[in-house]
């Protein structure tokens, strides 16, 4: 028996789940994060450490535990958030959507580029990333798509320059 019914989308940060491949970034981004929190959780569990030894005062005590539970909840949460990341090159736009509590989808046409950036800071590339960022005329609109191979953020970074500059001609 065929269905007659339209397709149901899945919410509205879910527009085109049949039309539209969405492309992950790479896992190793959790690794560049999880290194990022361990760096911030090592240097304020030593301050407070040293305050506790210093004073002997039971809050150094709760504060350093909260610091690490803290360190825990947050090591959850990016590895959730970087498996939310993901976007999609469509003909005319492309799609960058992440978020966990905030989902977020953002749809940057390629007539609306002013140039695009490719980054990547010293975590970055000892696990061989980049993050690709477009920025357009309005700066609440720019996106960035990080954790992608330096391959494929070049890839995009030239099919994107090039699809703006078509698509810019036509203004």
């Amino acid at each position: 028996m065929v269905s007659n019914d339209p397709p149901v989308s899945s919410g509205p940060l879910e527009p085109w789940p049949d039309t539209v491949r969405w492309q992950s970034i790479s896992s190793d981004l959790i690794w560049v994060e999880l290194l990022r929190l361990s760096a911030v959780v090592v240097v304020v569990s030593a301050g407070i450490g040293i305050g506790w030894a210093l004073s002997g005062t039971w809050p150094f005590g709760a504060a350093l535990g909260a610091v690490l539970l803290f360190a825990v909840w947050r090591a959850v949460t990016i590895v959730r958030a970087v498996r939310a990341w993901g976007y999609a090159e469509r003909e005319d736009d492309l799609l960058v959507r992440h978020g966990l509590l905030v989902r977020r989808l953002s749809i940057v046409p390629y007539s609306r580029m002013q140039f695009v950036d490719v980054s990547a800071g010293p975590l970055e590339r000892a696990f061989d990333l980049a993050t690709v960022q477009l920025h357009t005329a309005a700066a609440a609109s720019d996106a960035r798509v990080p954790g992608l191979r330096p391959a494929e953020a070049s890839r995009l970074r030239d099919r994107l320059t090039a699809l703006g500059e078509d698509r810019a001609e036509g203004l």
